[in-house]
């Protein structure tokens, strides 16, 4: 039997911890939470459970999962965001790669719950997450604030076909307060990495980013709430790169 650490970092997540923990608690032979100073009761409510809650200054979410995994008493993994949890079924087949740990890596799908709905299309489903690894042969890597786990050459990775469930949010501007917070970060590391922007790409990726998940990507089958996503996913990619233009800007002055 391969013992395993789940590893989750928080911030004000008392809506969405206790949900989490109670998925993970009969699995988990180590469980770590790393919260960058909550200012609400998410510290309360992980002392109900049998965690380690260690306290870590915020430098960026793949800065802060890397030393959140390093805290691990085990280097085989599960990471987690606070407003994920795993389906019944996604928990009986981690239990039974516990007992045979045949790939290095494992990916699994990630359901969305957008404002009360499960979103199927909208190119957030089936949106295919490497959560479950041996941390001696991969770590986050990507782009803030959109990381991924990154494996070494030559590692083997398995497919679950069972779901984590994303509870993302729970109201419409909850999810624009993010993509104001979350385009700050991403035009800022595409600015460092050297991209450039213009009005004709503002125009060009947002339009297509809409017509991609709202038309190719099956998103009117949601209904409402798929062309919620579909209009805010694509304002999303506008403020990122009116922003980057910004940025551009003012290193030319």
């Amino acid at each position: 039997m391969t013992n395993l650490s789940v590893v989750i970092i928080t911030f004000n997540e008392e809506k969405n911890i206790a949900r989490c923990l109670g998925s993970i608690e009969n699995i988990a032979d180590d469980i770590v939470v790393v919260d960058s100073f909550s200012q609400d009761r998410t510290e309360q409510i992980c002392s109900q459970f049998n965690v380690r809650f260690i306290k870590h200054k915020f430098e960026g979410h793949i800065e802060q999962k890397n030393w959140a995994i390093q805290q691990a008493k085990y280097p085989h993994v599960l990471s987690l965001d606070a407003d994920e949890a795993l389906n019944e079924q996604l928990k009986s087949h981690v239990k039974r790669i516990k007992e045979n740990w045949a790939a290095d890596g494992y990916t699994m799908n990630r359901l969305t719950n957008y404002c009360g709905q499960w979103i199927k299309h909208c190119g957030w489903y089936p949106d295919k997450k490497l959560r479950l690894w041996d941390t001696r042969l991969g770590s986050w890597g990507g782009t803030n604030p959109h990381d991924k786990v990154i494996m070494k050459k030559g590692t083997t990775i398995c497919h679950v076909e069972h779901d984590i469930l994303h509870y993302s949010f729970y109201t419409v501007a909850q999810h624009l307060k993010q993509i104001d917070f979350f385009t700050d970060i991403s035009a800022q590391a595409a600015f460092e990495k050297g991209e450039k922007s213009s009005t004709f790409k503002i125009i060009y990726k947002s339009t297509f980013k809409f017509f991609r998940d709202y038309i190719l990507k099956l998103g009117f089958l949601d209904g409402y709430y798929g062309f919620v996503v579909c209009k805010n996913s694509a304002f999303a990619k506008k403020m990122k790169y009116k922003k980057l233009k910004e940025l551009n800007k003012r290193a030319y002055k």
